[in-house]
């Protein structure tokens, strides 16, 4: 863990901005359970549901001028795989984030630094954060460049929220095939923990998967034997 009269710092040259206003940075990386154990400390949850909006509006503004022959409903679609949890969480391993969430001790015990949910709300607080303190055409910007590849891919059709299910429908496609995730291994304290996962079917294994949950390793697993089926 970094020492905390660094850590603000670290992240504002991690992400690219340094705030004028550090108490909306602070507030940004703090969670709801580190606030329940001290008194009169902000936390996150209400940047959060500002960052969603702010998020929001700005992939549609981005994708409503650059293509322009893009249908309505196709926009919608596109827009729902940029601006999901999935892609939330990607942004936040890129940023290193859960090394910077202020959370409780029991909290960080139960896998809290590294559960998709919370990286994925910080990452929407970080965003209303920049726009709080730097405006909307700033956050703009900073959010199209960070989200750059993702719409990139969402507009390409590359994005696959769901790995297991798209696997097992183009495995099935020519007839039932028996398809299982085993656990290999496990390694790592409770709060960090390593899963590494096989994914076999007719009895072959196929790809092997690593994730931080079991669920993360097995959907990991998943987009490798995607990745080799398209090869």
């Amino acid at each position: 863990m970094l020492h905390e009269d660094k850590k603000l710092s670290s992240l504002e040259k991690k992400i690219g901005i340094a705030f004028n206003d550090k108490e909306l940075i602070e507030t940004a990386i703090t969670h709801s359970s580190f606030a329940n154990e001290n008194k009169n400390i902000k936390y996150n949850e209400r940047l959060e549901f500002l960052g969603d909006a702010v998020l929001e509006l700005s992939i549609s503004e981005y994708l409503f001028k650059k293509y322009e022959g893009i249908s309505e409903g196709e926009l919608t679609r596109k827009r729902a795989l940029i601006v999901c949890e999935a892609s939330l969480y990607e942004v936040s391993k890129r940023w290193e984030l859960g090394d910077y969430i202020k959370m409780s001790k029991g909290e960080e015990l139960t896998g809290g630094r590294t559960r998709v949910s919370i990286l994925s709300d910080c990452v929407e607080a970080i965003i209303a954060a920049i726009y709080l303190d730097k405006g909307f055409e700033c956050v703009k910007g900073f959010i199209i460049k960070v989200f750059e590849d993702i719409i990139e891919k969402a507009v390409r059709n590359e994005i696959i929220l769901d790995y297991k299910t798209r696997l097992q429908e183009v495995l099935q496609a020519n007839g039932k095939i028996d398809i299982k995730y085993e656990l290999v291994r496990y390694e790592g304290p409770p709060h960090r923990r390593k899963f590494y996962t096989s994914l076999i079917f007719d009895g072959i294994v196929k790809s092997n998967g690593i994730g931080y949950t079991k669920k993360e390793a097995e959907q990991d697993a998943a987009r490798k034997a995607l990745k080799g089926l398209k090869n």
